[in-house]
C-alpha cells in the first residue's frame, strides 16, 4: 500500500478512531500477529477456535502502527499505536480491499475454476511478463481474506496483477469479485472440487461466473473451450468472450501435440499466426493452461512470440507437479491438493514418463460430497488403464481408490494401502520399494500432508 492513513482506514471501513494518530502512514495489512512490522495495520479475525482480539497487544509489540477491534469501545490504558474500532473486523478487510482497488489503476486479471488456478495463474504472469512489470496473487491469498491482502500488496512500479480468486460456498464469489473487480476473467474449469458445499457442477459454474460482477465493459471472459458446462458460457454484455483449448471451435488451439520427456510442445493457432510453443512442465491440462496465458497476453497487446518464450521459462510451483531426479528416482510432488479431474492428469503425467517402473502414491481427496467413494473409486480404475507397476493408497477414503483399481484389473499384488496413521510406515515401505529407473508420483488433498511425506525423497537442495 503506499499513502495510505489511519484515518484512509477509518473512512474506508466507517469505523472510529479510539486513540492515535490519523496520519500515521500504514503500508501493510496482516491478520498474523506474528508478522506484523513497522507501518503494518493489524486485523484480528474471529475464527471458529480462536479470537485474534487476544494478540493485539502482541502484534503492537512487533511492531505494528496500527490495529483494527470489534470488541473495545474506548483505548485500553497504556495503548500505543491508533485503534480503530469496527463493528466486525472480517467485514472491515473486506471493505479496506474495495477501498484499495478503488485507488488501484492498472488491470486486474482474475483467475478462476475447479482445477488448475494457481498454475494458470503463474503461467498468465509469466506470459506477461514479456510486455509489463506483472504482480501476482502471493502465496494462497485467494479468498475472502487473501483477496484483500493481495490488493493490498500491488506495489506503484506494477503495470498489471494477476490475481487468483478461489471460493468454496455459496455467495462467496460474489464477495470476492466485488473486491478485485477484475478487468479480465480466465475460467479454467469447472469441476468437482467443493460440491459437498455446492451441490452439482452446475452450481459451481452458477457461483464461479460471479467472477464478472464489477467486469467494466471491454473487458473479456476467457474460457476454456474443450469444458462441456464452459463452451457454452457468454461474457456479459459490453465484453468479449474468448475461447482457449484443443478443440477446432476454439480461438486459441493447439496443433501439432508432441511430447518429448514427459514435456509436450504444440503450435498455437490463433487468427492468421502460428507460434511455435514449448512447456517445460509436463501434461497436457498444461497445453490449455498455456492456452489461457496466451490468450490473456495476446489480449494486452503482448507479443505472441515473446509470452510463448516467456512460459518456456515457467519450471511450476512447489508441490504442484514439481518433478525432481533423486538417485536416479524420477519423483513428481503434486501433493499441494487433489480432485477427480487433477488426480487423472497427475496420473497421465506420471504414465508419460520414461521409466522402468511406474509408481502412484494416492492419499484421500476431500470435500467431494455424497459421491466421495464413487469418485474415488472411478480414480482408481483410471489409474489401472495406466501402466502402473505399483499403486500405493495413503488414507481411509483412499482404500476405495484401491478398490476401483483392483476392479479394473489391476493385480492385488500391486496394490498396498496404508492408513492415515501409518505414514511412517509407508514412507519405510517406499525407501525399500523404490528403486533407480523408477517414476513415482505423490498426489493428495494437502489436509492429508502427503508433501511431508515426499520431501523424505527429495535432496533439500532440490525442494521448491
Amino acid at each position: 500500500m503506499e499513502n495510505i492513513s489511519v484515518k484512509n482506514i477509518v473512512e474506508a471501513t466507517g469505523g472510529r478512531l479510539l486513540c492515535g494518530n490519523g496520519d500515521t502512514v500504514l503500508r501493510h495489512l496482516s491478520i498474523d500477529s506474528r508478522q506484523t512490522g513497522a507501518d503494518t495495520l493489524f486485523i484480528p479475525l474471529i475464527g471458529e477456535r480462536t479470537d485474534a482480539h487476544a494478540f493485539i497487544t502482541q502484534a503492537l509489540e512487533g511492531g505494528a502502527a496500527a490495529s483494527l477491534t470489534s470488541e473495545h469501545e474506548s483505548a485500553p490504558d497504556g495503548f500505543t499505536g491508533a485503534l480503530i474500532r469496527v463493528d466486525d473486523t472480517k467485514k472491515a478487510l473486506q471493505d479496506i480491499g474495495r477501498y484499495l482497488r478503488d485507488r488501484i489503476s492498472i488491470p486486474i486479471v482474475g483467475i478462476t475454476g475447479s482445477v488448475g488456478k494457481t498454475t494458470t495463474r503463474e503461467m498468465v504472469a509469466a506470459a506477461l511478463s514479456a510486455g509489463f512489470k506483472t504482480f501476482r496473487t502471493p502465496a494462497n491469498h485467494n479468498g475472502q481474506l487473501g483477496v484483500p491482502l493481495t490488493l493490498s500488496a500491488i506495489e506503484a512500479e506494477d503495470e498489471i496483477g494477476v490475481l487468483e480468486m478461489g471460493m468454496s460456498e455459496p455467495g462467496e464469489m460474489e464477495i470476492i469479485a466485488s473486491i478485485a473487480r477484475p478487468s479480465v476473467a480466465v475460467m479454467t474449469n469447472i469441476g468437482v472440487t467443493h460440491i459437498e458445499n455446492l451441490g452439482s457442477r452446475e452450481n459451481i459454474l452458477r457461483e464461479k461466473l460471479h467472477i464478472q460482477d464489477g467486469m467494466r465493459p471491454g473487458g473479456a471472459l476467457i474460457i476454456n473451450g474443450d469444458d462441456d458446462l464452459l463452451s457454452g458460457v457468454k461474457a456479459l454484455e459490453g465484453c468479449r468472450t474468448i475461447s482457449y483449448g484443443l478443440g477446432a471451435d476454439c480461438d486459441y488451439r493447439a496443433e501439432e501435440i508432441t511430447v518429448e520427456g514427459g514435456l509436450p510442445s504444440f503450435i498455437l493457432i490463433c487468427k492468421d499466426e502460428r507460434i511455435p510453443v514449448r512447456l517445460s512442465v509436463p501434461g497436457e491440462h498444461n497445453i490449455r493452461n498455456a492456452l489461457a496465458a496466451l490468450a490473456v497476453a495476446d489480449f494486452y497487446g503482448v507479443s505472441l512470440t515473446a509470452a510463448a518464450g516467456a512460459l518456456e521459462e515457467y519450471r511450476g510451483f512447489k508441490n504442484r507437479q514439481q518433478i525432481v531426479q533423486a538417485d536416479g528416482i524420477t519423483i513428481i510432488d503434486d501433493t499441494y491438493n487433489a480432485s477427480p479431474d487433477s488426480m487423472r492428469a497427475g496420473l497421465q503425467v506420471l504414465s508419460s514418463m520414461e521409466a522402468s517402473r511406474h509408481i502412484a502414491v494416492l492419499a484421500d481427496m476431500k470435500e467431494l460430497g455424497k459421491d466421495t467413494l464413487l469418485f474415488h473409486r472411478e480414480t482408481g480404475k483410471f489409474a489401472a488403464g495406466l501402466n502402473l507397476s505399483l499403486l500405493v493408497t495413503f488414507g481411509e477414503l483412499a482404500r476405495a481408490i484401491a478398490e476401483g483399481a483392483v476392479s479394473a484389473g489391476l493385480p492385488e499384488a500391486s496394490v498396498i494401502c496404508f492408513g492415515e496413521e501409518k505414514r511412517e510406515d509407508m514412507i519405510t515401505y517406499l525407501k525399500k520399494e523404490l528403486r533407480k529407473g523408477d517414476a513415482v508420483l505423490f498426489k493428495g488433498s494437502n489436509s492429508m500432508h502427503l508433501g511431508e511425506a515426499a520431501a523424505r525423497f527429495i535432496p533439500a537442495g532440490k525442494q521448491g
